[in-house]
């Protein structure tokens, strides 16, 4: 992302860090953060944080995909514990906290809005593998899958290719409509 970010040719800057533990040079007027946070955990010291980094007037805006309590991410956790039991802690997934939380969490600091969305998604048919399988194996099944071997890997997404149909119903065409929810907050600091 960077490298396509630097071809551009409008940015001052691009810095590659990893957010746990960033560190602006100056103060940023504007910190935005588009589905990395919910990779990391402990928000309750992570977002104070990040709002320390911010002046008066400065705005966090951040998107997180909300996802890990529906049919099409928890069926990833449901099937490794039954058939891998104590190869994945399903604990050590993204941790999300309620909208609710996140109102507590950072409206000590200014004004917060907090809202979720679903979005429904049209994923085209699959060339292999049930559409839903397909675009959760790349981000929120990569750790799940990582602890088996590749037999083992192979077997538990047959058993998901299985049970995710009498879920996410395939259509005539082999496309399936995914409602997928993101949780969005904004914090203004007060000037």
């Amino acid at each position: 992302m960077l490298a396509k970010a630097a071809e551009l040719d409008v940015y001052d800057d691009l810095v590659e860090a990893d957010v746990a533990n960033w560190e602006p040079k100056t103060s940023p007027a504007l910190i935005f953060c588009n589905a990395v946070l919910h990779w990391l955990p402990d928000h309750d010291a992570l977002l104070p944080r990040l709002v320390a980094m911010l002046p008066a007037g400065g705005i966090l805006a951040v998107q997180l995909p909300n996802q890990n309590q529906a049919p099409s991410h928890q069926l990833w956790h449901d099937l490794v514990d039954r058939h891998y039991p104590g190869r994945f802690d399903s604990q050590s997934g993204p941790g999300i906290l309620k909208a609710t939380e996140y109102h507590e969490l950072l409206s000590q600091f200014g004004n917060v809005d907090v809202w979720e969305t679903d979005y429904l998604q049209h994923l085209p048919p699959a060339d292999q593998g049930h559409p839903v399988r397909r675009f959760t194996e790349s981000t929120f099944a990569r750790p799940v899958l990582a602890t088996l071997q590749q037999a083992e890997q192979n077997h538990l997404i047959e058993l998901y290719d299985a049970e995710i149909e009498t879920v996410y119903p395939r259509k005539a065409d082999g496309s399936v409509l995914f409602s997928f929810r993101r949780l969005f907050f904004k914090l203004d600091i007060p000037t």
